[in-house]
């Protein structure tokens, strides 16, 4: 199983202390996956123009190829002007409308207080499931107040990270055992 953890922004450290949590959480508990982060800040990433991105170089194409190859995407990114960053929203403009088909997606989201809290709904839960997702249901909203020196501080936050991460893991198995059983029922 390939896991990527993706942090979604290219300023602030935040989103990449809370994705950072979970990457351990991902590597200790299931050391056979093959989990990957991809911290958009050190990246030098093109903007979007249209082409497929196997056409790109450098970083945009590395960080775009090694998304597409993920079984599982968790991605983290905080909110900026009631919205995903634009680095975010760059990776989505790059890869195929169907990028995240067969591919399990997973959210956290930092942000400054809890005005923010539904922005995952309504907007990156919609750019997610219109890129064919297998959307993990719930995802992870830590607020600044859970932070302090660069540390998580809520105990909640630890185990609702833990349980995102396991819950990813889950629905990779399972999807992956449903496509399975209807590849078997065709006979070629």
């Amino acid at each position: 199983m390939k896991i990527v953890a993706l942090s979604g922004s290219n300023v602030g450290s935040k989103t990449r202390t809370a994705v950072d949590y979970a990457m351990k959480i991902a590597v200790e508990k299931y050391p056979e996956a093959e989990v990957t982060m991809l911290d958009l800040a050190e990246y030098k990433l093109e903007f979007s123009d249209g082409r497929n991105y196997m056409e790109y170089d450098g970083d945009t194409k590395y960080v775009t190829e090694t998304i597409m190859a993920a079984d599982a995407i968790i991605i983290g990114t905080p909110v900026f002007q009631a919205s995903i960053p634009a680095t975010l929203k760059n990776i989505f403009d790059l890869l195929p409308i169907n990028a995240f088909r067969d591919k399990v997606v997973s959210i956290i989201v930092t942000a400054g207080t809890a005005k923010h809290y539904l922005m995952a709904e309504q907007q990156l839960k919609p750019i997610l499931s219109y890129m064919k997702a297998h959307i993990v249901p719930s995802y992870v909203f830590i607020e600044e107040k859970d932070f302090q020196r660069k540390e998580i501080i809520n105990d909640d936050i630890h185990f609702r990270l833990q349980r995102l991460v396991e819950d990813t893991v889950i629905y990779v198995d399972a999807f992956t055992a449903i496509r399975s059983a209807k590849d078997a029922e065709y006979d070629f």
